[in-house]
């Protein structure tokens, strides 16, 4: 698959979270992901465990005429802003994490709460992490993600093959389609 052209409209699992103490401009960050993401083509699943986390997130993807699918457990209720989203019900958390995993092409993770951070992670790991092929682009926006740099520095880069094309990192939102685009076309 290395060197192929990206996908005309590739999946992405976004993990994001406007909860919890951190950085105010959360929610501005995942609607203008949302909207810049669908506008490209690309097609959303979200992960809901005991909440959904990503409104801003999967609501401005919508309103940009994107397609979003939230997978979540069977007694999850979909805000009432939510309600025409299609929901994948799967009770299993395992088995909810790894259909998420099937399901992406690439992770993309956006700055959130820790949960959502440890969401990312143990489906990216599901599905075999860096040995899956499948990449991880994730929004370093006031340094989110600067510890997950220094790992793929200083581990990754010495443990997996190829490691500047599983996690990919940028600073802004704005360069996040560019860095999706390219991990999409050199994924192993």
């Amino acid at each position: 698959m290395a060197g192929n052209p990206p996908t005309t409209h590739p999946t992405l699992a976004v993990f994001a979270s406007d909860k919890g103490p951190g950085d105010a401009e959360r929610a501005p960050i995942m609607t203008q992901a949302g909207t810049i993401l669908a506008r490209h083509g690309a097609r959303l699943v979200c992960l809901a465990e005991e909440t959904l986390d990503a409104i801003p997130l999967i609501t401005s993807a919508r309103a940009a005429g994107g397609e979003v699918l939230i997978v979540a457990d069977a007694n999850f209720q979909a805000p009432p802003a939510l309600s025409e989203v299609p929901v994948e019900r799967i009770d299993d958390p395992e088995a909810r994490i790894r259909r998420v995993g099937e399901l992406a092409q690439v992770f993309v993770g956006l700055p959130g709460s820790l949960a959502s951070a440890a969401a990312l992670y143990r489906t990216w790991v599901r599905v075999g992490g860096g040995d899956s092929g499948k990449p991880v682009v994730l929004l370093n926006h006031h340094r989110a993600f600067e510890a997950m740099r220094g790992l793929a520095t200083d581990v990754l880069s010495h443990s997996v093959s190829h490691s500047e094309r599983v996690v990919v990192f940028t600073d802004n939102v704005e360069d996040l389609w560019n860095k999706v685009g390219w991990a999409l076309s050199v994924a192993v």
